[in-house]
Formats: structure tokens, C-alpha cells, sequence
């Protein structure tokens, strides 16, 4: 049987970059590298734009299914060496909780990502934009963002938080994404500099570069009401 190709996925709340930097990462992975990349887009993206809203709580577990299988069906497609996801179940667990406040989703999505390679979360540090489509607010995307960083935690998976804009992003992600992708580049594996990949620009506490510091800082975010569904 064919050995399936490593997945990274990139998780993150609405307006914070995933989608740019999953698209980045696979254009300088192909072609200036040469891997074979598939490119698994954010299926609840799809789903919103096809049926023109947002999805009820009992269709959420199948959307987060789809999302599970895509990832698994590029991994074990032959000849590709490397799936970037552009999200995964998880982000759809996070947004059954904060809009449904339904957490059955959890479970399911958790073990799903435990048998990724690598994670990345983007971080909060590009401005929010609204798309006059499905986004919610800037006060949404944060409190998904905690949510995600409590169950990744809670569960004991490694991620990478990724900060930056454009080219500087792409270059603390491939930082970051070094131990995985070294055996398929054929060199060692690059040093992470946690001051670099986990710069938060403005911000002055030098002692909160590690995911449990910055968590502390998000968590009072989930003290307030989520907004009524709408987008997600």
C-alpha cells in the first residue's frame, strides 16, 4: 500500500489570512521546489458560497466530513508528496460552538487532525476585512481563534502560531514547516527562530511568544455572548 503524503493544515478564524498563505505555500512548494502539492481548499467556504447562506447546526457534522475526507483522499492520491489544507474539521467544530453552542463536533475533528503532520495557526495580527459575504466581525474571529487554541492544547497536539504579512508570513510558515518538509527537499531541518515565527508587531510583552502565554491574553474574548448565527 503507498505511503500517504504528509498533510499540514492551516486553521485560523475568519479574515486572518489561511486561504492567502495556504495558496502561497503551494505555489512556492511547486514550482520553486518541484514537489507534487495537492491544494485542499476550505470546504464550508464552498458549501456558504454554493447555497448562498450560512449552514444549520444538524449540517454541520457532514460539512466537517467532507472537509475530513478531502484531506484524506489527496493524501492518499498517488504520485502527490504533500497536502496543504486550507482548514479542517476543526474550524468547523469551532464554529458549531461559538454560533450553536454545540460541541459534539470536537471529538471527531480532533482525532482527524491528530494524524496531520503539521498545524499552523495564523495569527491575529493582519487587519480584519470584511468580505460582504459570510464574515462576521473582528470580536468572531478572535474568540474562534481561542477556541482553536484551547482544543488543540487540551488535546496535546503541536501547532505553530504564524505572524506576518505577505512574503514575511510565507517565510515564518516555511520556518516553521521546516521538520516536515526537509525529507521531502532533501536538506536538514531549518532552526525555528520563535522570536521571528511568533512576532506579534506592536505588541510589548517580550515574555508571551508561546501559545499558552498568548492563549491567557484571548481567553476573556470567550467571556462575552457570541453573536446570533449569521456568517460564518
Amino acid at each position: 500500500m503507498p505511503a500517504l503524503a504528509p498533510v499540514i493544515t492551516l486553521l485560523g478564524g475568519e479574515s486572518c489570512g489561511k486561504s492567502t498563505l495556504a495558496l502561497a505555500l503551494h505555489q512556492r512548494l511547486a514550482k520553486h521546489h518541484g514537489l507534487r502539492v495537492a491544494l485542499v481548499p476550505e470546504y464550508l467556504r464552498s458549501w456558504c458560497q454554493a447555497h448562498g447562506r450560512v449552514p444549520q447546526s444538524h449540517e454541520q457534522d457532514a460539512i466537517a466530513a467532507v472537509q475530513s475526507r478531502q484531506i484524506a483522499e489527496a493524501s492518499a492520491t498517488p504520485g502527490v508528496q504533500l497536502v496543504v489544507s486550507d482548514s479542517s474539521a476543526l474550524s468547523i467544530a469551532a464554529y458549531s460552538e461559538l454560533y450553536f453552542q454545540d460541541t459534539s463536533l470536537w471529538h471527531r475533528a480532533l482525532n482527524a487532525q491528530s494524524g496531520y503532520q503539521a498545524t499552523l495557526l495564523m495569527g491575529l495580527d493582519l487587519p480584519w476585512v470584511p468580505d460582504g459575504l459570510f464574515r462576521e466581525s473582528v470580536e468572531f474571529r478572535n474568540r474562534a481563534d481561542t477556541l482553536l487554541r484551547r482544543a488543540l492544547q487540551g488535546a496535546g497536539l503541536p501547532f505553530q502560531t504564524v505572524y506576518g504579512a505577505a512574503n514575511r508570513r510565507l517565510h515564518n510558515a516555511l520556518r516553521a514547516l521546516s521538520p516536515t518538509l526537509s525529507p521531502l527537499l532533501g536538506h536538514p531541518p531549518v532552526p525555528t527562530d520563535e522570536a521571528q515565527v511568533n512576532r506579534r508587531p506592536g505588541w510589548v510583552c517580550e515574555s508571551c511568544s508561546d501559545p499558552d502565554c498568548e492563549h491567557r491574553l484571548f481567553t476573556g474574548l470567550l467571556k462575552a455572548a457570541p453573536a446570533a448565527p449569521s456568517t460564518p
